[in-house]
């Protein structure tokens, strides 16, 4: 701890760090600050801007006449030197980008720096997807020597909106592929862990990347989220975070009938069946929850497990969970940080609550850390229930923590209906050794994502997203790029 600990208290010292709108760096105009706060002790990092709607009209005129100036001129080889560019200061400053994360919002250390080839892949992948966009020519039907075609353009300004719970990849994932296709961007991070997308902004500039073409807000969502939302001036709102949140923003959208990206939350389904490989699935099923303290929209919540090996599976959990090191993100050694601020913790306990309450069985976990290592943090023990059943509260709704949902079943068609029995489809997991097994569920789980016997695998070359509640559009892959681009027909007559 003491090298990681000394080094974060040299990076952030409980100074104030301004916001960066149209290549400069200000206050909000009001003055008004939100303090960050370390998650693990309660210790101060830094104030910063508390914005609002003015704050927000500055930021989207400094992008709108990005867009429009110079900005607007650069070739696709220039915006994929300038990606390029960037992914070098990343990887030079990848420790402190890490560092900031863990102290911001709690992630393991160890868990922020294994990402980096998920981050500097996504950065040079959309380098290499700036200058491979391209319209078509299109043979038409229409009377005449007619030549028709199509060309891409960039959509316009972007409102980008991210949550607390990863964010560079977060960041990257908003940012990357609008700069590959010539957009501007407006992002407000989540105003529980805003250090890291203000660092992010200042690699960026070092880059090369000119002003307004990106600006960063930070704020709370009912001030500075809302007013960007339903801002005129921007073109596409792209947005990751909670169901509820996601509803309003498609609704503040129709105001000028923006494009619209969700990525929301989730309730996955975790099915083991009785062939699977449980030194294999046991592991990675509890990390399908407790990475991340659980603060993953992608968690494998509800773990639907073979009835013939449903009690040897949650003693090898109950076994796997209690092993885990719970602890402050900076020390090496620990594999679940604390819960983001001490409101959502509240939520949590509240859900552990009711599970107890409404008849399931408490296997392990199910409180609050106190004592030596645990003072003024946020720190929920990973948990798992057993006796779950589909109707409890624990099984329906998003927790948000370290809480795994145990369920056994009987055969594969009743695992399947009671899997997609959900408003939710982001992801899902398969554990079976049967090749017809695994084709046979995957096609039939409604979910934008389906990993067997595996989890949490992400490429910038794979789309990502959800479908129903879990939201629409995809991150990733080719199908990112046109979520960024508007298609306009050319017809040209040539008699």
């Amino acid at each position: 701890m003491a090298e990681w600990g000394t080094r974060g208290d040299a990076l952030y010292d409980g100074g104030f760090l301004p916001m960066f709108v149209g290549g400069r760096w200000i206050p909000a105009l009001s003055g008004a600050v939100i303090e960050a706060r370390n998650p693990a002790n309660g210790r101060l990092l830094a104030t910063v801007p508390r914005a609002d709607g003015a704050d927000i009209d500055q930021a989207v005129a400094a992008a709108r006449r990005a867009f429009e100036g110079p900005w607007s001129r650069w070739t696709p080889f220039e915006r994929q030197a300038l990606l390029l560019r960037i992914a070098e200061r990343f990887e030079a400053e990848w420790e402190s980008l890490c560092l900031s994360d863990t102290l911001d919002m709690g992630m393991p250390i160890t868990r922020t720096l294994a990402n980096s080839r998920r981050v500097l892949g996504m950065l040079r992948f959309y380098a290499g997807q700036a200058v491979a966009l391209h319209g078509a020519t299109i043979p038409n039907s229409f009377p005449g020597e007619i030549l028709s075609q199509t060309v891409k353009e960039p959509i316009g300004v972007v409102g980008a909106i991210i949550p607390w719970n990863a964010p560079i990849a977060g960041s990257v994932w908003k940012i990357a592929p609008a700069l590959a296709t010539g957009c501007t961007v407006v992002l407000k991070p989540s105003e529980e862990a805003s250090l890291t997308v203000l660092m992010i902004a200042r690699l960026m500039a070092e880059a090369g990347l000119p002003d307004g073409v990106l600006n960063i807000v930070t704020g709370t969502g009912a001030e500075a989220g809302a007013a960007l939302a339903a801002h005129p001036g921007v073109d596409k709102i792209v947005f990751t975070g909670s169901t509820a949140t996601g509803q309003a923003i498609a609704r503040a959208a129709t105001g000028n009938l923006k494009h619209v990206s969700l990525e929301l939350g989730g309730k996955s389904p975790v099915i083991v069946c009785r062939d699977a490989d449980l030194d294999k699935a046991v592991p990675v099923a509890a990390m399908s929850v407790f990475a991340n303290s659980g603060q993953i929209c992608i968690a494998g919540s509800r773990l639907f497990v073979a009835r013939e090996i449903h009690d040897e599976f949650l003693t090898r959990l109950a076994a796997f969970a209690g092993a885990l090191k719970v602890g402050d993100g900076v020390l090496p050694e620990t594999e679940l940080g604390p819960i983001i601020s001490n409101r959502q913790a509240e939520r949590v306990e509240h859900f552990l609550g009711v599970g107890r309450d409404e008849g399931a069985r408490l296997v392990t976990g199910g409180a609050r850390l106190q004592g030596e290592g645990y003072h003024g943090g946020n720190f929920i023990a990973p948990t798992v229930f057993g006796d779950v059943t589909d109707d409890m509260t624990i099984a329906r709704q998003e927790i948000f923590g370290p809480v795994i949902s145990a369920l056994p079943f009987d055969d594969l068609e009743e695992v399947v209906r009671r899997a997609n029995d959900t408003p939710y489809g982001l992801a899902a997991g398969i554990f079976t050794n049967h090749l017809g097994t695994a084709h046979k569920l995957a096609r039939r789980i409604k979910a934008g994502t389906v990993w067997v016997n595996m989890y949490h695998a992400i490429d910038p070359a794979v789309p990502f997203g959800g479908v129903r509640m879990s939201g629409y559009g995809r991150e990733g892959g080719i199908e990112h790029m046109q979520e960024y681009l508007d298609t306009k027909a050319i017809w040209i007559n040539t008699d």
